[in-house]
Formats: C-alpha cells, structure tokens, sequence
C-alpha cells in the first residue's frame, strides 16, 4: 500500500550534514527512513515544542531528513493547551502545525481525550464536587470545536480518545467515563467529526497485544463502528520490551482490528533494553517505579551484543509491520533520540535508556539499518 497522497517525496539519498546535540553526523549516501518506506507507510516522530520554535535547530534538521510525519508529545494535551476555563494557550500548538506545513509533513494531532494530563477544573464544579453529565460534554464539544476547528484542514488525524481500556479489556473507569457513561467515546468521536468532517479519527490504546486486552478492544471498535462512529483507525501504541511482546501477537492484533474494516498506526513506538523493575509491561504514565541497583546497567553505552539484539528486534518487528502494509498507515516513533526518550524516566526515573534509533548524538544506531534494510528486503 502507498503512503498517502499529498504528502511530498523526497530524494532517496541524502547527501547533507546533521548537526547532532552539538556534533557533526555526516550522513553519507544515507537512505532516510521516510524514503526507506515511502512505499509503504510514513514513517514519523514524535516531537517537543524545542523541534518546532527552533529552539533545537540540529533536531529539527534530523526530523526532516529522516521522517514525514510528526505527532507532538505535550503541546495538544488539554494541559497545555486549554490550561484554565478562561482561555487556550495555542501558541505551542501554532508552531508544531506550522512546522509540519512548512516541512510537507503527515501532521497528527494528540490527544483530544484522555484521563491523564486533564486537569481538575474540567470535571469539577466551582465547590470542587463533580459535574454533571450535561456540563462535561459541554465541556468536552468546546474543547474539542475550539482545537480541532482551529486547525480544520491543516491538522490530517486525530487522537481522539486515549487509552480507555484496563488491562482485562474492560473500560477504565476515568472521570470521563464516571461521569459521562460509556457513550463519552462515541461522543469525542461525533464532536470531533463535527469539527473537522476531513480528518481522519482515531482510537490510540497501549498493551493491545495482550490477548484480553487486545478482545475489549476489538469489541470497542465493532460496537463504535456498528453505531456509525467514524474510527478510521486504531492506534497500537508500540512501547515495547526486548522480551514483550512475542511477533506473533503484534501479528494477530493488527489481524484483528484490520478484519474490522479500520486501518492500524503504531504511534509511539520505543523498545525498553533495560531490565524491568515492576511486573507487566503497562505504559501507564502514573505506574512509576523505584530503580534497584541493577536496573541500570548501561550507563557508559549500550555494549555491542545489545545493540545487535535491538537492532535485530527492529527488524523482525518491521518485517510484520510490512507483511501488513495494506492495513498499516503509519508508523510513529516516541521520540526522535535516546537523549530525548521518556523511557530514560519512565518507569524509573534517572536511567540511560537505547530504546530509538538514533543515538544520544542523533547518530544512526545498528537498528536504523535494521530498519531501512527490512524495507530493502520487503516481499
């Protein structure tokens, strides 16, 4: 399947040099990862404010050598940009769309919904006690007119509603679906068509490769899809483990959501190379850890078996993702370098983390070849 028209191809090789947290990376006869798979998918990033106000002049440079779509790591959230009742702060935003305009770019927009990253004022009365239903969807059809209508035509796809799920497949039971009902997701997904009829829409869920989760999700998406709620696609978040999850779960759930009729993304994809230091493999923001003595154990650099074997899971990992190009839209890493990566915090903070593609200098890893060379060899 080819990438979606509109956005513009670049030249296959690129002769330039990148200018790396201060160091020079000459990329030499490189194939860039956007090229590698301009066949197939975009292939994007996700990027910080420091990207797009040029802040970060030598990142930014990298993002637009190596990738064509972009997805922004805060600056959408309600958080940031819908901080008080009073008003928006949507400057940060501005810049992020613009950046993506400028650079011909596939632009998503993350997240509209979601339970984390919301704050209090949004569920709560001026006596702090919980609104009623009527004033959060109120609440929810402004917020989502205000932002989705400012970028209406600019702005290609949405993250409409994240992570609503438990880990046994069952709705989490977030102030939005406490105060709402189960309908809050049909409603985010009305309001934002609402807002920008064009933009794609999409349901964006961590751990879907675990079987019970991965069967919540797919009865979900039929139920949303059997009401006439336009989910274009759904997104497998991809925060991954060298030992989780196996390459035939990530086979069967893109297999499954695809048997749906909707499209699948990988939307932000890292692979943890540290020893865990709590069971599961939840990407729960707020399943924070204490590191022990031996949860950090490549503080002088990732030793070369290591990144042979992230190098190799990459590339067994793409080979699945291309098996199912016809369903695979997008694939979005989270992050753009190691330097960069939540995972150096997360879900212990203070550790050095190798989970991307590009090093802590922004220089290309074993597993970016891995990468460009699954393209090469794609059948």
């Amino acid at each position: 399947m080819r990438r979606h028209a509109g956005i513009m191809s670049h030249q296959s090789i690129i002769f330039t040099t990148i200018i790396a947290a201060g160091l020079s990376m000459p990329l030499q006869a490189q194939t860039a990862l956007k090229d590698a798979y301009k066949d197939y998918f975009h292939i994007g990033a996700a990027i910080n404010a420091a990207y797009s106000n040029g802040s970060n002049a030598e990142g930014a440079a990298l993002v637009k050598a190596q990738f064509d779509s972009i997805t922004p790591e805060n600056d959408l959230k309600w958080e940031r940009i819908h901080p008080t009742p009073q008003g928006f702060n949507f400057e940060p935003a501005d810049r992020y769309v613009e950046f993506g305009e400028r650079n011909h770019m596939f632009i998503v927009g993350h997240c509209l919904v979601w339970h984390s990253q919301t704050p209090r004022w949004v569920f709560e009365d001026d006596k702090g006690q919980p609104v009623a239903r009527e004033v959060l969807l109120g609440r929810m059809h402004d917020h989502i007119a205000a932002v989705v209508g400012r970028y209406r035509g600019r702005v290609n796809g949405w993250d409409v509603v994240n992570e609503a799920l438990n880990e046994d497949g069952t709705l989490r039971k977030s102030q939005w679906q406490r105060i709402i009902g189960d309908d809050y997701i049909a409603k985010a997904f009305e309001y934002a068509h609402e807002a920008d009829p064009k933009a794609e829409l999409y349901y964006n869920e961590y751990s879907l490769e675990n079987e019970p989760k991965r069967k919540g999700g797919v009865e979900l998406i039929r139920k949303l899809l059997a009401q006439g709620v336009p989910v274009a696609a759904v997104g497998l978040q991809g925060h991954y483990h060298m030992d989780w999850p196996e390459m035939a779960q990530v086979d069967a759930t893109i297999a499954a959501f695809q048997a749906l009729g909707v499209k699948v993304s990988i939307t932000e994809l890292d692979m943890d190379v540290l020893p865990a230091v709590r069971s599961g493999h939840s990407a729960d923001v707020s399943a924070q850890a204490e590191g022990g003595a031996n949860s950090n154990p490549y503080t002088a650099g990732l030793p070369a078996a290591q990144q042979q074997a992230l190098a190799d899971r990459y590339a067994a990992l793409f080979r699945v993702f291309l098996k199912h190009r016809d369903a695979v839209t997008r694939v979005t890493f989270w992050g753009v370098t190691d330097r960069g990566s939540w995972l150096n915090n997360f879900p212990a903070r203070g550790r050095t983390n190798y989970p991307l593609l590009f090093d802590r200098e922004g220089k290309p890893k074993p597993a970016f070849d891995a990468v460009v060379g699954a393209a090469r060899t794609a059948q």
